[in-house]
């Protein structure tokens, strides 16, 4: 009997294979782009964290990447790939340090592309939020997320734009720790799949826009 492809079968297959990111050919070195914007995608490195709740915004990411058939390069402590969303030159960034390092990466980032912290949007995962709904923010505190917590503690500012997409919190036994890291359940997934689909769209609008107009196109 021929086996039912599972949730994640069919997302990879819609978008991108989590696994890809590793196998992209390298792109060549290109002239610096200044002052690009900078879309970072928090989450952990390694095809064991691929699938998690905690990488949710490496899955919106990683729909633009194939929107765009960009290619990846290796830029500090970030994989990232080069470019441009709405006639704007963009810089779509997968950190290779773990969550509670993202700092690092958006601090290397900024310096190197020579962009503003107002320009850096970043995209990730929120037990606070159900899932399927994403919230825009033009700036704020971390929320109680690692990753947002070392970026601000890092930059020591709180001006860049944030995309939150809801996971839900833990139920049961889980702790926060287990259920960040854990794959979401089919109902769940589901569900998160529209809000990552919802994060690449409103990603356009924000930058051509401004945060306002995704704010109440997509917050919900």
């Amino acid at each position: 009997m021929t086996r039912k492809p599972s949730p994640f079968e069919r997302f990879t297959r819609l978008f991108a294979d989590p696994k890809a990111r590793e196998r992209q050919s390298e792109s060549k070195p290109t002239q610096k782009t200044q002052n690009p914007w900078i879309i970072l995608a928090i989450g952990n490195p390694g095809p064991e964290y691929a699938e998690t709740r905690h990488n949710v915004g490496w899955w919106a990411a990683d729909i633009l990447l194939k929107q765009h058939n960009a290619r990846l390069r290796d830029e500090g402590p970030s994989r990232i790939a080069q470019l441009t969303i709405e006639s704007q030159p963009a810089i779509i960034a997968y950190p290779k340090t773990y969550v509670n390092r993202s700092g690092a990466a958006a601090r290397s980032l900024l310096n190197h592309f020579q962009t503003q912290t107002t320009r850096l949007i970043v995209i990730t995962d929120d037990i606070n939020l159900a899932p399927g709904r994403i919230r825009i923010r033009r700036s704020g505190g971390d929320g109680g997320h690692n990753g947002l917590k070392s970026i601000i503690q890092t930059l020591n500012d709180t001006s860049f734009p944030r995309i939150r997409i809801g996971i839900g919190k833990p139920t049961g036994a889980d702790d926060q720790i287990d259920h960040v890291l854990g794959t979401p359940a089919n109902e769940d997934f589901t569900a998160i799949q529209t809000a990552t689909k919802a994060a690449a769209k409103a990603i356009p609008t924000i930058i051509t826009q401004g945060v306002e107009t995704a704010m109440n196109e997509f917050n919900g």
